[in-house]
């Protein structure tokens, strides 16, 4: 049967829509399109009848799962490819019992052009198809068979855009047989065309890719001519919705306009310490939108628009400053910035002094901490401030207790706190002096003895080496000696009631 009129005005549009992709001003503007995906799913209304030398088939029903899908990639602004398949589910009914069926598959591919007539979008494709035609090996007793075609094909898809980003799209395709055979593999003839539209609803555009809902409408028609004579024809109707996933390039940014240049003028910029005068490189100057770092002699020149500039320095060690220049056309302006030291970092050290024995604040205890001397308050509190960072001594004096010394530890912009108790110093109770009697030769204990003439006290360490003498406050030579040891003598100053600690470290005689 051959085509009706309107495939027939697009075949003969075919070569006209060529010519028009091929023209520079149907491409001249770039389609940021790169490809497309489209995934049908449909039901197929399809009627249809055989006629051969029985008495003949005639047929009709609505089937489900009619599935497709189409893809199509574009390697330039016009010019590109696509790629399609299609499953056809077919039901042959007779009221509500199924006599035969199965499915039916459609594939094709080919290069295809696009080319922009204003806003409307025209693509025109060619290239190859293979179709699976429906036929029937008797009529008393239909048994769906298989058909198979290999055409060339031709067809063409215009996209007009409509309002609120919806479009409407108009498609056409026309096989041209190359090979046509029956389910047997005996050789036959078959025409068709198919035609459709659909439109296209946006449902999400991002810059690089966009979604759109498609509800689809598409007109088959087919007939197939065996070699006894009998005719096949078919009309299928599918109608579906399906899905259309574009990938496209990035929009271009806009160029921007060059912007007019100001006028504008030198700055030169010293930089120097407010007390010696010497440089300052390293400085960080910031003018305006402008950060500039001294050089070696604290110098910066940088080129500012016309105007007042305000010039922001900082440098370690120095408290920010800033000062202001005027900047005229043309010319030079010279700037000094004078920095001053910032003042060292300092901390406090809080001193409270108590009784050892009971804990009890002790007011008007002299305390010296460094250089630095101070007196506690009635609750025993002595805060000495602007001290230098890092360890300090601290001596603490007061009639009635023995002198107690201390070591703190400054941070700056901290307030340390130190707890000195004070020992109650006792008239008259012996001292005690304690310590240890060891070798130079591997530190091991040596058993030695000890004389103190003027407290008329000898005696001997223990294995150990350790020794303990109690004896009155006041200033005694005390010699100890040991056999292969040379002997030391050693000057003491003991307070009524102290208890010292006395390490004696002995040198071995030597060998003759």
């Amino acid at each position: 049967m051959p085509p009706p009129s309107p495939l027939r005005l697009l075949a003969r549009l075919a070569p006209v829509l060529l010519v028009l992709a091929a023209l520079p001003s149907a491409h001249a503007e770039e389609v940021a399109e790169q490809a497309t995906l489209r995934v049908r799913y449909g039901v197929a209304l399809r009627d249809g009848r055989q006629v051969d030398v029985g008495p003949g088939l005639t047929y009709e029903g609505l089937t489900p799962n009619d599935l497709a899908a189409v893809g199509t990639v574009w390697v330039g602004p016009w010019l590109g490819a696509w790629a399609r398949v299609q499953r056809e589910a077919f039901d042959l009914k007779e009221g509500t019992l199924r006599i035969t069926g199965g499915s039916l598959v459609r594939a094709s591919v080919g290069p295809r052009a696009r080319a922009l007539l204003g806003p409307v979008r025209a693509e025109v494709g060619a290239g190859y198809g293979f179709a699976q035609l429906p036929l029937f090996g008797s009529s008393s007793e239909p048994v769906l068979a298989r058909g198979v075609r290999h055409a060339a094909l031709v067809n063409g898809r215009v996209l007009v855009p409509l309002f609120a980003g919806l479009k409407l799209e108009a498609r056409g395709e026309l096989p041209v047989a190359l090979s046509v055979r029956d389910a047997a593999g005996e050789k036959a003839e078959a025409t068709g065309f198919s035609a459709g539209g659909a439109l296209l609803v946006p449902l999400k555009s991002a810059s690089r890719w966009a979604g759109t809902l498609v509800l689809d409408f598409q007109h088959v028609q087919d007939t197939v001519t065996l070699a006894d004579g009998t005719r096949s024809e078919q009309r299928l109707r599918r109608v579906g919705a399906a899905l259309e996933l574009a990938w496209r390039d990035a929009a271009p940014a806009p160029a921007l306009a060059p912007a007019p240049r100001l006028p504008v003028g030198t700055l030169a910029l010293q930089i120097k310490d407010a007390e010696t005068g010497a440089p300052l490189p390293g400085a960080r100057v910031v003018l305006g939108d402008v950060e500039r770092v001294a050089d070696a002699q604290g110098l910066v020149e940088a080129e500012l628009p016309a105007g007042e500039v305000a010039a922001r320095v900082s440098a370690e060690g120095y408290a920010p400053s800033e000062a202001r220049a005027s900047v005229e056309e043309g010319g030079r302006a010279a700037l000094e910035v004078k920095a001053r030291r910032l003042p060292p970092p300092t901390g406090t050290l809080r001193v409270t002094v108590v009784k050892g024995e009971n804990g009890v604040p002790l007011p008007g205890v002299r305390v010296a901490v460094g250089a630095v001397e101070v007196r506690t308050d009635l609750m025993g509190h002595a805060r000495v401030k602007d001290l230098a960072p890092g360890p300090v001594a601290v001596v603490v004096k007061s009639p009635g207790f023995r002198v107690a010394e201390e070591a703190a530890v400054v941070v700056a912009g901290q307030e340390a706190e130190l707890s000195v108790p004070l020992a109650t110093e006792r008239k008259g109770d012996p001292a005690t002096l304690s310590g240890q009697v060891r070798s130079t030769r591997g530190g091991k204990p040596v058993s030695a003895t000890l004389l103190i003439p003027q407290a008329k006290v000898r005696t001997r360490t223990d294995a150990k080496g350790a020794f303990t003498v109690r004896v009155k406050g006041g200033t005694y030579r005390i010699t100890i000696s040991a056999r292969g040891h040379l002997p030391q003598t050693k000057v003491v100053t003991l307070r009524d009631g102290e208890q010292a600690i006395f390490n004696v470290d002995l040198f071995p005689r030597q060998r003759r």
